[in-house]
């Protein structure tokens, strides 16, 4: 069994609040049709992506923070 490595100066307390709040508890479910599915498959396939909730969600996650980014609000 591996040890857990000691990081020197940060508190234990903190680490698992950091871990907790990433801890990912909501679900949400997409559906595709059979082209978007091929699609989502080549690119899989010639990028070697072993991990296809991985990808959805960096490619979701850029878009809606971008998308925050460009419109937030402004005062006049």
């Amino acid at each position: 069994m591996a040890r857990k490595r000691k990081i020197p100066g940060v508190d234990p307390a903190y680490l698992e609040k950091q871990k907790a709040a990433l801890l990912r508890k909501n679900r949400y479910v997409l559906y595709f049709n059979d082209k978007e599915m091929e699609a989502v498959d080549e690119y899989c396939s010639r990028f070697k992506v072993h991990a296809k909730a991985a990808l959805f969600r960096e490619a979701i996650m850029t878009k809606v923070l971008s998308e925050l980014d460009e419109n937030h609000p402004t005062l006049f």
